[in-house]
Formats: C-alpha cells, structure tokens, sequence
C-alpha cells in the first residue's frame, strides 16, 4: 500500500524538524544524540528524526514517517534507534503527541547515578508535579525502553524520566511541549545538583507541591477571555 503525504504530516514534519534547533540551543544534546518525534494529530502516524544525521543537515524532507509500530511509510532515511521506544509510548499512552529523548548532562549525571531528582524546587513543583522519578536499566534495541517509560509515567505527573545510566526521555501533549519538559528538566536537574554540594536540599511538603502544580497547570499564562453572555 502506497503511503499518501498530507498538510498535515507536512506540518508535522517540519514542526519536528524546527523543534531539534532548540535542543542545540539548549544545550541539550552533542554530535548527533537526541531525537523529537510528533504525532500527527488525529492519527496514528509519527514523525520522528532519521538515525546519525548531522542537526546542521536536518530538514523537513529528510525526517522519517512511521507507524505506530515503528514501520517506516515514508522517508529514504532509516528512522532514529531510539524509534521503537517512540513506538512504544505512543501506542500505550494515546494522549501524547510528542515525546523527546536527549543525553542533557546534568539529568544523564543522575540517571548515571541512578536517582530520581526530588522535588526541592518550586519550578519543579509547577512543570513536574513532584520529582523527576527514575526508570530502569534497558538496552536500546528493543521496545525495552518505551515499556520502562510508561511503566515509570503511569500515574505520575511528570512529562520526563531518566532511564537509568541511559538519559532523559519527556513526553508532551505535542512536541513542542515535550521539548520544554527537557529543557526544564535539565535546568532543574542543572540547579538541584549544585545544591547538593551546598548541603542537603530542603524537600518541599506534598501539599504545597500539589498547590503549585495546580496553580502552574491551571491558572499560569495567559487564560482565554470569559465568554459573553
């Protein structure tokens, strides 16, 4: 069966193309580690970066469309290696729409360690809903990973884990929003770090964690106008 582009893989696309940009800018990523991947909406198919190709040569044309399964529908290029992880998350977690996998060095510092990052920080509280939990050791190859991720997600607030000795994968409502949970997680993962060399973080209480969340989610941001009756 012949696979049929539309806008809106063409959107996608290009939106998941743009979106490696920002994990360069962040410092999130080296050589050509790291990956964004974007459910197009309403459907079942993905877009995800090709496997070993430089960030400076990516462009829309080049990324790879795939199933839920991980086959390849369309794209000269062999998908990222971390594609069936993708997969896997997508096919589990169906409200996702993006999901981010990057090596950023201070996260990575404490998978190597393999500890989860504990909530001591109120921009933690607010992105995360508590800590940054951590997952298991899996080998990349496999769908081993994409099971250690949602098994680590479920029921859990936070858009990121670190897979143990591994890096940082985020999940998102889009992929844009799983490129800001990365960025976010490795800012705290940056912060709470350095505390620790001052001494003991100070945890912040779960109910005040739970308001934090609340207010960030729900009221931080511009809201939409009342309706008028």
């Amino acid at each position: 069966m012949t696979f049929k582009t539309t806008a809106a893989v063409e959107e996608t696309k290009a939106e998941v193309c743009a979106l490696h940009a920002e994990l360069l800018r962040w410092g999130l990523v080296t050589w050509t580690s790291g990956n964004v991947s974007g459910r197009v909406p309403g459907t079942d198919i993905v877009v995800i970066k090709p496997s070993g190709v430089s960030y400076d040569d990516l462009r829309p044309e080049l990324m790879v469309v795939t199933d839920l399964d991980g086959k390849v529908l369309d794209g000269d290029l062999s998908p990222s290696s971390d594609a069936e992880s993708h997969s896997y998350v997508y096919r589990h977690m169906p409200e996702v729409g993006g999901v981010v996998h990057t090596h950023s060095p201070y996260a990575t510092a404490w998978a190597a360690r393999a500890e989860p990052i504990p909530c001591v920080l109120t921009a933690m509280a607010d992105e995360f809903g508590g800590e940054i939990p951590l997952g298991p050791f899996a080998l990349i190859g496999s769908d081993d990973i994409g099971r250690g991720i949602v098994q680590t997600l479920e029921g859990h607030r936070s858009p990121a884990v670190i897979m143990q000795n591994h890096g940082v994968f985020t999940i998102g409502k889009g992929p844009k929003a799983a490129v800001k949970a990365a960025v976010m997680c490795e800012d705290v993962a940056r912060t709470v770090h350095i505390s620790r060399q001052l001494g003991e973080p100070v945890p912040i209480a779960p109910q005040h964690v739970d308001a934090l969340y609340d207010r960030y989610q729900n009221v931080y941001g511009q809201q939409p106008a009342p309706e008028e009756k």
